[in-house]
């Protein structure tokens, strides 16, 4: 699976940005799919994720309330909604998948088996 993030951008505090993923292979619809940032000098750590149906999704509690993500397995794609944005959102973000089945989808770095090169948001205040 080759994964490709677009939709950066810089936007001001409290603006939106809509990130999308476009994955390449039939197998698409097999994945669960997350969203990772990684700001720099820190770890990458969890945004988003949903599982292989669309059907459940979890969030980290820093973006709960302002992000959605979402799925378009007809077009190989996954989202991310982002509202309400603030400055410490500013990261790269990364699009991932794991092959994964559960029906709660998975949210550490090492279950993930595709990553994308990442899109930059920037968020000024």
């Amino acid at each position: 699976v080759q994964l490709v993030e677009s939709g950066g951008g810089l936007v001001q505090a409290g603006g939106s940005l809509k990130l999308s993923c476009a994955a390449s292979g039939r197998t698409f619809t097999r994945y669960a799919m997350g969203w990772f940032r990684q700001a720099p000098g820190k770890e990458r750590e969890f945004v988003a994720s949903i599982n292989w149906k669309g059907t459940y999704t979890v969030y980290a509690d820093s973006v709960k309330g302002r992000f959605i993500i979402s799925r378009d397995n007809a077009k190989n794609a996954v989202y991310l909604q982002m509202n309400s944005l603030k400055p410490e959102d500013t990261a790269l973000y990364y699009c991932a998948a794991d092959l994964s089945s559960d029906y709660v989808p998975r949210r550490e770095v090492y279950d993930y088996d595709y990553w994308g090169q990442g899109t930059q948001v920037t968020v000024s205040s």
